[in-house]
């Protein structure tokens, strides 16, 4: 136990928000000694016996400087992890390792004049964490964000990420970021509705940005489902992207959502 007790902190829930009855996020306490790069993930636990815990890995949401850790979850109801999640309150108890993880940052690119940020659910996270940083926005010329989802009730942080643009920190390059929500099983005015790989392929997200794609100047981070990873993937591939290695930079960072 006290080997197990040196890898992790005892963090607090100080706040919890049901954006819908299957979506929550919530803030964590955190330690001053926790560090991380935008686009990285945490590794929570949750004890459920005397000496038994579950852990999940969960992309941080909050930027590099707050004092606390933000997170954005799913609740599956038939889970180990999620039910007991959802029943916590303020004040409950949560294990944070100390170590965060993941290669999922903006540092995987060198080079590239356009980001572009795709998202399923509530793999919009790191980009929420990744758009607090103020050397993206001085970096890149356009930030193009995508976030998909089935229901308009799931598209949240919706004012958060329209507050973005006035970040005093960044205001003067707010005109950069190009938000495109989509909702694929509801009409919605102002938004888009078919998958992202189809929009890739019929340069719907293109048109609707106001934003050109090519592999010279675009770079691309895609978070999502196992499917809309990999069929987004294959997608860009066939239009001439790579993904980009520590080794061999090129225009694709990829992480499943779960």
């Amino acid at each position: 136990m006290p080997a197990l007790a040196a890898k992790y902190t005892a963090e607090r829930i100080l706040w919890k928000h049901h954006w819908t009855d299957r979506l929550i996020s919530f803030r964590l306490s955190r330690d001053p000694a926790f560090r991380f790069t935008p686009g990285q993930f945490a590794r929570l636990g949750l004890q459920i016996s005397e000496t038994g815990f579950v852990w999940r890995a969960y992309s941080i949401v909050s930027a590099s400087w707050d004092d606390y850790l933000e997170f954005y979850s799913i609740v599956v109801p038939e889970g180990e992890f999620t039910p007991r999640l959802a029943r916590l309150e303020v004040g409950d108890q949560i294990l944070v390792d100390k170590t965060p993880n993941g290669f999922f940052t903006t540092d995987r690119f060198p080079d590239g004049e356009d980001l572009w940020l795709l998202a399923t659910g509530t793999a919009l996270g790191p980009y929420l964490s990744i758009l607090h940083e103020t050397a993206v926005w001085q970096r890149f010329r356009h930030i193009v964000l995508v976030h998909s989802v089935r229901e308009a009730a799931e598209l949240s942080y919706q004012a958060e990420i329209a507050a973005l643009r006035q970040h005093p920190l960044w205001a003067e390059h707010g005109h950069k970021l190009h938000y495109l929500p989509v909702v694929t099983r509801e009409t919605l005015p102002g938004t888009l509705s078919q998958r992202i790989p189809a929009m890739l392929a019929d340069g719907t997200l293109e048109r609707a940005a106001g934003v050109m794609l090519s592999p010279e100047r675009s770079r691309l981070m895609i978070c999502g489902s196992p499917q809309m990873v990999e069929d987004t993937h294959r997608q860009l591939k066939g239009m001439g992207y790579a993904l980009s290695r520590l080794s061999a930079p090129a225009q694709l960072a990829l992480e499943n959502g779960w």
